[in-house]
């Protein structure tokens, strides 16, 4: 009599898990329940940009502070419209639902990880990014997210100059332009002043009690460099979510939830020795 089959296969549970999950986290966001709604974070820092935003004090490590492009801040201000709790429940479902294309199956079961989970608590852009070093293969003007949010995950560019895809990276350059153009248009001042807040390279230290890869920007940028000029020689695209992920301006507990690109690259074949 042959053995059964005992091994775990959460397809059937797995959509409706991970929606239940996320609409309860989304739910205790809109209904007001400590601490899910406690005005901080990034999360908070997005919503507030309705009030305008101080580069001349933000910082990373600092709560709340809003770090991004004017750009990002236009784009996002139809939602900034809603009240606090509903925007912290949108905005959570919004950037949980790339989980379900990147993890599939077990989507369910990766966002109750530590880094996961706090990315979207936190109301981090790490599953936008790690969507990004997929989809940015075939839609390159998707990497003006990265490019205009975090800045230095746009080494992934490296892939499209390696290979010589001009017009991919001509199409990420251009669209990239354009936004800054249109967005400049609207706010020169908060321009000067987010350029001026970058060029400060004002980065945390270990001595504030944070939590972070203690290796500094200009170690990991061309180290990532590298890694995804090798990747683009060989075909390995596994590179480019590692390479997006370790070239965060700081790399904190939550960053290594980027590299849940690595699964639907695995899921395809790709090889991914990382």
């Amino acid at each position: 009599m042959a053995a059964r089959n005992h091994r775990l296969d959460p397809g059937p549970v797995a959509m409706p898990a991970f929606v239940v999950l996320v609409a309860v986290f989304a739910g205790l966001r809109l209904l007001g329940v400590d601490p899910w709604d406690m005005p901080a974070y990034d999360v908070y820092a997005y919503w507030a940009t309705r009030e305008g935003f101080d580069y001349a004090i933000a910082r990373q490590g600092d709560t709340g502070a809003y770090l991004y492009s004017p750009a990002f801040a236009q784009v996002i201000a139809p939602l900034t419209a809603l009240p606090w709790q509903a925007f912290a429940a949108l905005w959570t479902a919004l950037i949980a639902a790339p989980l379900l294309w990147l993890a599939g199956r077990y989507a369910a079961l990766v966002v109750i990880l530590p880094p996961v989970f706090m990315s979207v608590a936190l109301g981090q852009l790490d599953l936008l990014f790690a969507a990004v070093a997929i989809v940015g293969l075939r839609w390159p003007a998707v990497w003006v997210l990265p490019l205009l949010t975090k800045i230095t995950p746009g080494v992934g560019l490296v892939w499209f100059l390696v290979r010589g895809e001009w017009r991919s990276l001509g199409i990420v350059l251009g669209a990239t332009l354009a936004t800054v153009a249109a967005s400049a248009a609207l706010d020169p001042d908060g321009w000067a002043a987010w350029l001026a807040m970058v060029a400060r390279m004002d980065f945390p230290t270990l001595s504030e009690g944070l939590w972070f890869l203690p290796i500094p920007l200009l170690v990991r940028l061309p180290a990532m460099a590298a890694l995804i000029a090798w990747g683009a020689r060989t075909d390995r695209p596994w590179v480019l979510p590692v390479g997006v992920c370790l070239s965060l301006p700081t790399v904190w507990v939550n960053t290594p939830t980027i590299l849940v690109a690595l699964l639907p690259l695995a899921a395809a074949g790709a090889g991914t020795p990382a």
